[in-house]
């Protein structure tokens, strides 16, 4: 079963497997890392093309140091070209933790019977979102169980019920949702609510590992699942969260699947997923893991170098899963997106004091644990400009929208003055003196290297008017 995109006109074909373990495989043993294959490949890359699967196993299989740091070097460059020096933040929040299916690396699956089971009541859920506007969060994943109560309706429900909570200058702009794949009806559903992407991992591409992890439920159907970022495309969900679980199976596998999968939306859908997640196994409660797949951190560094260049105007996202120490190493190589200030207990946000870590109570370990400005901090320290940002979202630049404006290299011209002015409320409205005089020193610099030009002093028209107390301003 090689892929054939030309069947993607015919929206039956469009919607069947795509992953072909043999192709992958070859192509993994007949391309040759020479060093000059692997220097035109990154230049490739560095001018804004999109890498083939044959490309991409170049890149895997150069195992030399010297290239290895070319391939690092050269992804560090795109993301600077593409993406500037902008770091989006969000945070998770856990709705329910109930769960049908039996996936033996996770904490909630339905065989764990330490679990402590709980779905967050509405008035829950709006304490938990006040808390989290008390913070400065704008931008929310709202994460789910797999379980019959969490349908479409209710992941729609309280999307709503999400929007509809403002405390003070707090309001959430873009709910993003991970939860179980849904029919082509009930993504036409959580459309209609307003939701930002929609994400489904695959967790590992390769059907034979995929069943050795999930021994029951719903989500033992690989095919269902590789196919369901499909129904939402079909039903107008254009903005769609693709990724996998590494420590599964080989991690040069699951990179070439990341990018077939891309391939696959470009081709069916005129648009490659928004963003790519790359979670590694953590800790969890009851975990049952070998961990012969486990991916080390310069493996992981070099993997998300790697993805950079083969896809680059997709999103990818650093989760907390991951210490401080490796987060602040890996962004330098493609990460467009991390969390901060994550907490995975349900329920626990509101909470006036810290506690202690209880795995029974949360999907896997959480590893970098710092607030929200702390992370900020470190963010303006090492010269990245923190975003809030919800503009292209909500101005309709997503799907084909995105990439007319991403692919030609435009979005600069958007994503740093809308960090600039979001990072501006943020100093505003919740940022300690330290930080805000870090933030606003920042922003100018960050003017400062934009020029002269009518749209800066704009964008400084526009930090008066924050300053004066307009809020929701951008581009």
């Amino acid at each position: 079963m090689i892929f054939n995109p030309e069947k993607c006109s015919i929206p039956d074909e469009r919607m069947k497997p795509f992953i072909d373990p043999d192709e992958i495989w070859n192509h993994l043993k007949e391309q040759k890392a020479t060093p000059e294959r692997v220097r035109e490949i990154i230049a490739r890359s560095v001018a804004k093309n999109r890498l083939t699967l044959a490309e991409t196993a170049v890149l895997i299989n150069a195992d030399d140091p010297a290239l290895i740091e070319e391939i690092k070097e050269g992804a560090r460059t795109l993301k600077e070209k593409v993406y500037g020096n902008r770091i989006v933040l969000f945070a998770p929040l856990y709705i329910g933790n109930k769960c049908t299916n039996n996936c033996t690396y996770c904490g909630f699956r339905a065989t764990n019977k330490e679990a402590k089971r709980k779905t967050l009541a509405d008035q829950e859920i709006i304490k938990e979102v006040e808390a989290l506007e008390d913070n400065g969060q704008k931008r929310l994943i709202l994460v789910y169980g797999e379980h019959p109560q969490y349908d479409a309706e209710y992941i729609a429900h309280t999307t709503r019920l999400v929007y509809s909570v403002k405390k003070g200058a707090g309001e959430i702009r873009r709910v993003n949702i991970n939860a179980a794949p849904l029919d082509i009806e009930g993504f036409r559903t959580v459309k209609e609510a307003g939701i930002g992407t929609y994400q489904v991992f695959q967790e590992t591409y390769h059907p034979e590992a995929y069943s050795w992890y999930h021994l029951g439920g719903k989500k033992s159907d690989y095919n269902y699942r590789l196919t369901s970022l499909d129904r939402a495309q079909e039903a107008g969900v254009d903005d769609v969260g693709i990724g996998a679980l590494f420590g599964l199976y080989d991690w040069r596998f699951e990179v070439m699947a990341l990018v077939r999968h891309t391939n696959h939306f470009e081709a069916c859908y005129g648009v490659g997923p928004h963003t790519i997640s790359f979670p590694r196994i953590q800790e969890a409660s009851m975990l049952k893991m070998d961990g012969k797949y486990m991916v080390s951190d310069e493996e992981f560094v070099r993997l998300i170098a790697i993805l950079r260049l083969a896809v680059p105007y997709t999103g990818l996202i650093l989760t907390a899963r991951e210490t401080a120490r490796v987060r602040k190493e890996v962004m330098r190589f493609g990460v467009s997106q991390i969390d901060g200030g994550t907490k995975l207990e349900l329920g626990s946000y509101s909470e006036t004091q810290n506690q202690e870590q209880d795995l029974n109570k949360e999907q896997f370990k959480v590893n970098d644990d710092r607030s929200l400005n702390e992370i900020m901090d470190e963010l303006l320290d090492e010269k990245y400009l923190p975003s809030f940002c919800t503009a292209c979202y909500r101005l309709n630049r997503t799907g084909e929208h995105f990439m007319e404006f991403s692919v030609p290299g435009f979005i600069k011209r958007f994503c740093t003055p809308n960090a600039i002015l979001t990072l501006a409320e943020y100093l505003e409205d919740y940022a300690p003196p330290e930080t805000a005089k870090k933030g606003w020193d920042a922003i100018e610099e960050n003017l400062q290297e934009l020029g002269n030009s009518k749209q800066v002093q704009d964008i400084r028209n526009r930090l008066e008017r924050i300053k004066g107390g307009t809020r929701d301003l951008y581009y």
